[in-house]
Parts: C-alpha cells; sequence; structure tokens
C-alpha cells in the first residue's frame, strides 16, 4: 500500500480524503501534549481563556520524549496510550484539533467528536520511539516547562509514519480490523 504524504496544518479536504487503515507521512509542525497539559488547556477552555498554542488544523502527539541525548534534537519519542486523553479530547477537537496520534482505541465520545469535527486519529507505531526520534528534525518547549516530558513542545517533523485509526466517516480500524478474525 502506497503511504500518503500529508502537511500540517490540515485542511478539511485532507481530512475527509483520509480513510482507515491508510498508511500516511506526516511533513511539517506537530505538538505535543500528554494527560496534565491537556488538564490545564481544558480548564482554560472553561475559563473562557486562551489556550497557548492555536491548534486550529493541527495535530497532537500524545508523547512524553526522554531528554535528548548529546547531539541529539529529542530522546526516544513513542506514543502513550491515547485513552488516558479522551476526557479532554472532544472539547480540544471543538477547538479546531485535527489530528491526534497515539496508541490503543477511543472512546465512543471521542469517536463522535472526531466525526463531529472532520477530524482524524493516528496511531504511532508502539515500540519504535528511537525510529520514531529520527523523523523529529527540531524540538522545542513551547508551554508549561515545569511539566518536564510532559510539557507541550512543537516538533518539526518529517515523514513521520502513522496509521489512520477513527476516520472523519466512523470508521474504527480496530473495530474492522478485527471483524477478519471473527468465527461466525
Amino acid at each position: 500500500m502506497d503511504k500518503i504524504v500529508i502537511t500540517t496544518p490540515l485542511s478539511d479536504e485532507v481530512i475527509m480524503n483520509l480513510r482507515i487503515g491508510q498508511q500516511v507521512l506526516i511533513n511539517g509542525t506537530i505538538f505535543t501534549g500528554r494527560d496534565a497539559a491537556h488538564k490545564r488547556m481544558v480548564e482554560l477552555i472553561k475559563e473562557g481563556k486562551p489556550l497557548p498554542v492555536d491548534f486550529s488544523g493541527q495535530i497532537i502527539y500524545y508523547v512524553g520524549p526522554t531528554p535528548a541525548r548529546p547531539g541529539k534534537v529529542i530522546g526516544a519519542a513513542g506514543p502513550t496510550t491515547a485513552g488516558r486523553m479522551d476526557a479532554y479530547t472532544p472539547l480540544m477537537l471543538d477547538q479546531g484539533l485535527k489530528g491526534m496520534i497515539g496508541k490503543g482505541k477511543r472512546s465512543p465520545e471521542v469517536m463522535e467528536a472526531i466525526k463531529k469535527n472532520k477530524a482524524v486519529y493516528f496511531a504511532g507505531v508502539g515500540g519504535a520511539a528511537a525510529l520514531i526520534s529520527k523523523c523529529i528534525k527540531k524540538a522545542k518547549v513551547i508551554a508549561y516547562p515545569e511539566l518536564g516530558p510532559e510539557a507541550i513542545y512543537q516538533l518539526e517533523v518529517e515523514e513521520f509514519p502513522a496509521i489512520v485509526v477513527n476516520d472523519a466517516y466512523g470508521g474504527d480500524l480496530y473495530q474492522e480490523g478485527t471483524k477478519i478474525y471473527a468465527v461466525e
């Protein structure tokens, strides 16, 4: 299967052309964020305050990178379990977020929010943290530095590999994939 190259920020047109099971290579800027950062951002939204990043058309990567070794941009940067962000994700999607990268299934509420907001959830390649870090060309902390690896980083990526797991049409690769092996 050919890999589809996409570049951030993502437009609705790009999102609507993605389907579950497609392999993508992401170029451009992506942001990181895990539980602690999401909690803070949702608190800001509820207080009517601006977010530290304009997430319109952007992708957030659920990762807590390890420290960079000398001469490297970033340490190991493998995906974390996306379900830990599910309580925050619908509100983040309402802010214009278009993509998320993580591992594992999403809740029905998140899947509905993905459809409603014309967004997409990508699976990162678990167990390949060192390899993924080679796709990251620049990394800088842009918010919540006191959170250490859970701070929000701005990453510049080239050919960052991911797989479409949940598309804007309600497709779910985890559900469809298991049907292949179901016994009737």
